[in-house]
């Protein structure tokens, strides 16, 4: 028997997106949930849905198998495809709500926490997982009371994230991820995070989980974590999953120099903004082995930054793309379509922005309004019945946009033809809208 079952509802064969690109990491947040209640002395086991042939059936067997005294449905806050709330995965989680007392964390229980509680949960744990998850094991493992029910939380951030342990990486089928990665792309990539929370306002981005604060492990202790990815489990790549990596350039100094030091050394992407992108910067992360670095462009119009209060400049998505083509680093852009008030003129000024810098990878998606922001507040009363998409690829316009869902995704199409060096007829797509 284990004490809690912890699971999760990213299933990677219910995204057609993601099983294209087929890039399977383990849940880091539910891992890290695990390794939290092992410190505090209690049974785990973990039932990791990601590569199931049916995610259902994975999951009874586990029931069966562990005979667990709670269930906790913990989402891997730090992996995009959790924060952007897809309706497929809400519809596994619910039933996940086992005849066993069953709790749940995630971005989208925070935003919709009657909805899971009608759904069966017993409680909705808000905000950071690792606080709650222990105070509730407590009473339901322990047999106390159940005085916690409903929505539970937030409880206080936790400050000094160093003393959280590392992840429970045992609990994860190594062989399946490896195989995976190997042969779609030749090599194993293994996900890390160094921090949480994101400290700048963009008025469409959501942050029901970690908030606006931002903290962050010691460089050491991120290093030392990398070089046991590197060693222990034989991956050849790192996904640092940040939401803004490299913000402080001290820290990112430091935690240069530090895995110089240990020799953890190895090929990582992240994601980071235009505007931190300096040379001094550029140039650690050289260092310690970045090779990708994902940036939330948005747009190539001033007007529609300002709009999203972006806080940053056209001139430096240029500037940031130069300084990573001088170190070898690819630059990659993340574009958002269909912001309100957005013109043709703006989606040229995107176009042109792309052909002028010739990033190495883009992601195209269009605004999409989730609970907590100020945008959704903005477009609230044009939502109508689907108010998420149901996959990473629905790219649906759920409010009053200048043109039609088709046209932004045959424009998301003809952008990423530009990006391969193809011919994507802008003409042709400008008299079909």
């Amino acid at each position: 028997m284990a004490d809690v079952l912890l699971t999760h509802s990213n299933h990677l064969y219910s995204d057609r997106k993601q099983v294209r690109k087929m890039q399977p990491y383990p849940p880091l947040q539910t891992l890290m949930a695990a390794a939290r209640l092992r410190e505090c002395g209690y049974s785990v086991a973990l039932c990791d849905v990601t590569l199931a042939a049916s995610p259902d059936e994975e999951f009874h067997a586990a029931l069966e198998t562990h005979r667990p005294r709670m269930v906790a449905v913990v989402e891997d806050n730090f992996n995009f495809l959790t924060k952007m709330c897809l309706t497929r995965n809400r519809e596994l989680a619910f039933r996940m709500s086992s005849p066993v007392p069953a709790v749940v964390n995630g971005s989208d229980a925070s935003d919709r926490p009657a909805a899971y509680l009608d759904a069966g949960f017993k409680m909705v744990l808000v905000g950071e997982v690792e606080t709650t998850l222990e105070e509730v094991a407590r009473q339901v493992v322990g047999g106390e009371d159940l005085r916690l029910c409903g929505r539970v939380g937030p409880r206080p951030p936790i400050a000094e994230l160093d003393s959280l342990p590392d992840a429970a990486w045992d609990l994860v089928d190594m062989d399946a991820y490896r195989s995976a990665w190997m042969q779609a792309h030749g090599y194993f990539s293994l996900n890390l995070n160094s921090s949480r929370g994101c400290p700048f306002q963009c008025n469409w981005c959501a942050k029901p989980v970690f908030g606006s604060g931002y903290r962050f492990r010691s460089p050491e202790r991120v290093a030392r974590e990398m070089l046991r990815l590197k060693r222990e489990f034989g991956a050849g790549h790192v996904w640092l999953t940040d939401d803004i990596f490299a913000l402080s350039p001290q820290w990112t100094r430091a935690f240069a120099d530090a895995v110089e030091c240990l020799d953890a050394v190895i090929p990582f992407k992240m994601q980071s903004r235009c505007d931190l992108m300096t040379r001094d910067t550029v140039s650690a992360l050289r260092r310690a082995g970045c090779e990708e670095v994902w940036m939330g462009a948005e747009s190539g119009s001033q007007k529609i930054l300002d709009a999203m209060d972006k806080g940053t400049r056209t001139a430096q998505i240029y500037e940031a793309r130069e300084n990573l083509r001088r170190h070898d680093i690819r630059a990659c852009f993340f574009l958002q379509l269909g912001y309100p008030g957005e013109t043709r003129q703006d989606i040229e000024s995107t176009i042109r922005m792309v052909r002028e810098t010739r990033p190495d990878d883009i992601g195209v998606s269009v605004s999409y309004p989730l609970p907590g922001t100020k945008f959704h507040d903005r477009v609230r009363a044009e939502l109508g019945e689907k108010e998420n998409w149901s996959d990473s690829d629905d790219l649906s316009m759920m409010f009053h946009g200048t043109y039609s869902t088709d046209f932004y995704r045959n424009v998301a199409g003809a952008l990423h033809e530009e990006v391969r060096g193809g011919d994507p007829r802008w003409e042709l797509l400008w008299t079909s809208c």
